[in-house]
């Protein structure tokens, strides 16, 4: 059986008498390796590795740094299909969505390429008699990164390249269910030229992420999970003194209008719904068609789309989505499909009871579809995180727009229609964090920030683009004078002025 260690200072570490948890193959339903869990034992080695080596990596110069990204991109690059194939198989996404997991982490390891220029301060010549005033961004130290099992490669690059990039040691925690590429990442980045110790891998559960959030030496957490635990890690770190960015979760949604083209919104909605068997934090769960002829005609064409889906294990080439990634999270998304129905929601499509041949022990769950769902149920208030597509009609756009700004996630929101006045009204009422205009996943591209509001974000500062540089260090406001030799400086006694 293969084991899944830790990855400390550039090497494989082991914690003898460590608990160990399964990691599952979703399509097959079979254990295919253990990892090791950590009681905060590794992460004391994790940190005195970080400590070692962080003050060297921010003493070089930060285009050196960059090269060294650089060649991390060319690495990952390189390794995409071996990586893809890894993530798939412990994840359940197929390999060709597991490519467009690592690229967008890619993405984010190019905006980290163009660092040096963002780390330039400002500068104020004469602020007053002979004094300059200028700033300086720094490194904040170590930093930590707590990820979820649904991006292994994409989400552990937004937070790790930018850390590292402006000069800091970092220290990843990822899922438990998924481990194996982010070990990979590590080693990459080992190869690309990265100093031992500045990047660090530690598993484990609860445990370990006490102890990230309770160790002094790790100055700043980023966090992606669900809403209840992303406040409790927000607090707990925020209380001992941490610089926090948490994410949490989502209820995305996406409003059609009567002149919408319906067609194109139901081809976007199918692959945002369901791609990645739903479980995205941008997936889009719930539509809100305005009318009643939109809605009929919007649940005639998902019914039929649907129906064209076809659901593989995750090296199917030819699979739109693959399994679920564990046999707990199957049965939670089959409890809120029965939970739905018990509320009152007609049950158009079921996706209960699906397997395939040869794979009847995997995590499958088929498109499912409801209807007539209510602003008050339970289902639609909480995130369901599956291949399940909720229609919540309304009679206006005053009413569709409600629906996203009242709900408790305000992570992403899309709005399908051609009428420009419409859009800009949405665009600037609408209480979400990320906003799509006939787009169904609007995840902000690299230079720009990732981050939701109310429930779905803890914290300040967003993911990666400028808002990572700034969570990433700390800035120090410097104001110089140099007197003239002989020159006598009279005592102040008020505040002192540029005057």
């Amino acid at each position: 059986m293969r084991t899944i260690s830790h990855f400390i200072d550039g090497v494989a570490v082991s914690i003898p008498g460590a608990a160990h948890s399964d990691v599952f193959d979703p399509n097959t339903g079979k254990v295919q390796a253990q990892v090791e869990l950590d009681d905060g034992t590794a992460l004391a080695l994790a940190v005195a590795s970080a400590q070692a080596a962080q003050p060297q990596w921010a003493a070089m110069n930060p285009q050196r740094r960059a090269r060294v990204l650089f060649n991390f991109k060319a690495l990952l690059e390189k390794h995409m299909d071996e990586l893809a194939v890894l993530l798939s198989s412990e994840h359940g996404k197929t390999v060709a969505d597991a490519k467009g997991d690592i690229q967008r982490g890619l993405d984010v390891v190019e905006f980290a390429c163009g660092i040096p220029h963002l780390l330039k301060g400002e500068f104020t010549d004469g602020a007053g008699p002979g004094i300059d005033v200028f700033s300086l961004r720094q490194p904040i130290g170590i930093a930590a990164g707590i990820t979820p099992f649904n991006f292994p490669a994409m989400i552990p690059l937004w937070m790790l390249s930018p850390a590292i990039a402006c000069g800091n040691a970092f220290i990843l925690k990822p899922s438990e269910r998924d481990p194996s590429v982010p070990v990979r990442l590590a080693e990459l980045a080992i190869e690309a030229g990265l100093p031992r110790g500045v990047l660090n891998v530690v598993h484990g559960g609860k445990p370990a992420v006490d102890a990230i959030l309770d160790e002094p030496a790790i100055r700043a957490v980023s966090f992606v999970g669900s809403s209840d635990i992303a406040q409790y890690v927000y607090g707990r770190g925020a209380t001992n003194g941490k610089r926090m960015q948490c994410m949490g979760g989502a209820k995305n949604h996406g409003i059609i209008l009567p002149d919408a083209d319906l067609d194109q919104a139901v081809t976007d909605i199918l692959g945002a719904a369901y791609g990645s068997a739903g479980e995205r934090c941008m997936a889009l769960p719930v539509v809100v068609p305005v009318g009643k002829a939109t809605a009929e005609a919007l649940r005639a064409k998902l019914v039929k789309a649907i129906e064209g889906l076809r659901v593989g294990i995750s090296t199917d080439k030819d699979a739109d989505y693959g399994p679920v990634v564990s046999a707990q999270h199957k049965a939670r998304v089959e409890n809120y499909i029965r939970m739905a129905v018990d509320e009152g929601s007609e049950l158009v499509v079921d996706g209960r009871g699906f397997s395939l041949q040869g794979y009847e022990d995997g995590y499958f769950i088929a498109p499912t579809l409801l209807d007539h769902v209510k602003p008050d149920m339970q289902s639609y208030r909480e995130e369901i995180f599956g291949p399940v597509l909720q229609i919540l009609r309304a009679e206006t756009f005053e009413e569709a727009l409600s629906y996203p700004s009242k709900h408790q996630y305000g992570n992403g929101v899309a709005l399908f229609t051609r009428n420009g006045d419409a859009a800009r009204k949405f665009i600037s009422t609408v209480e979400v964090g990320m906003v799509g205009v006939n787009v169904p996943i609007p995840v902000p591209v690299s230079y720009h920030s990732f981050g939701g509001w109310k429930r779905s974000g803890f914290g300040d500062l967003n993911q990666y683009g400028m808002d990572g540089v700034r969570f990433y260090t700390r800035v120090k406001t410097v104001t110089q004078r140099w007197p003239d030799d002989g020159e006598a400086v009279a005592s102040s006694f008020i505040i002192p002025t540029m005057a």
